[in-house]
């Protein structure tokens, strides 16, 4: 057989080259990418060549479809800030009173189960620049709901209603810190754990005192007696 003829019998068909990605298609692989990196190592740990290097792309097709890092970030929160509040929205259609604060918690712990990146990111750091669309800009549209509809127990209740604003900010704060500390040990199940802060929250909110006061011997300084006390 001549060589030729040997060398065409071996000769391996050409790859059809790989498609391109269209401009949307790209734009979905640089969110993913850069939701995966800022959950990681957070937004300052994290740089556009990397988001390149990871994609297979140069640096300018990044600039290209998001003008840069904080523009990449800020799609990320926002995406992840629609999630969020389309559960707990959700969570509220058409429940009331102890069950709708169930669901409200069970809401976020699922969603902290579901989509532990987002949530790192929201809890992360974030661009000093940012004024909006973060997890403490969420939080405080929460504490101003909460603030609302205690303000209008507390007027039934003959409470003082201005001091709804900051039995609002505990409760919210009581359910988000909880939601961080259950994003990294995960037990007891969220099941368990939505349930025990609604104990705290709804029967705390149940036995209410009119006007509190702390117990003499909690503020006496050590060692002096306390007035009233033998």
């Amino acid at each position: 057989m001549a060589r030729g003829e040997r060398g065409a019998d071996t000769h391996e068909p050409d790859r059809a080259p790989r498609a391109r990605m269209t401009g949307t298609q790209r734009r979905e692989q640089l969110i993913r990418i850069g939701r995966s990196l800022f959950a990681e190592r957070g937004y300052e740990g994290t740089s556009i060549e990397e988001i390149a290097q990871r994609a297979n792309v140069s640096k300018p097709v990044v600039y290209e479809h998001f003008g840069g890092k904080e523009g990449l970030y800020a799609v990320v929160v926002d995406r992840e800030m629609a999630d969020v509040l389309r559960r707990v929205t959700s969570s509220l259609s058409n429940h009331r009173s102890r069950v709708r604060v169930e669901r409200v918690a069970l809401a976020l712990l699922t969603y902290v189960e579901e989509c532990t990146d987002g949530f790192r990111i929201l809890v992360r750091d974030s661009p000093v620049s940012a004024t909006s669309g973060t997890y403490s800009s969420l939080l405080n549209d929460a504490i101003g709901q909460v603030e609302h509809l205690l303000a209008a127990d507390f007027a039934k209740r003959d409470f003082d209603p201005g001091l709804a604003g900051m039995y609002a900010q505990a409760l919210v704060g009581m359910v988000s810190v909880t939601a961080q500390w259950w994003l990294d040990v995960r037990t007891p199940p969220k099941e368990v754990v939505a349930a025990h802060l609604v104990n705290l929250c709804w029967n705390g909110l149940m036995h209410l005192e009119a006007e509190p006061a702390l117990d003499p011997r909690s503020i006496a300084p050590e060692g002096e007696p306390v007035p009233g006390q033998p």
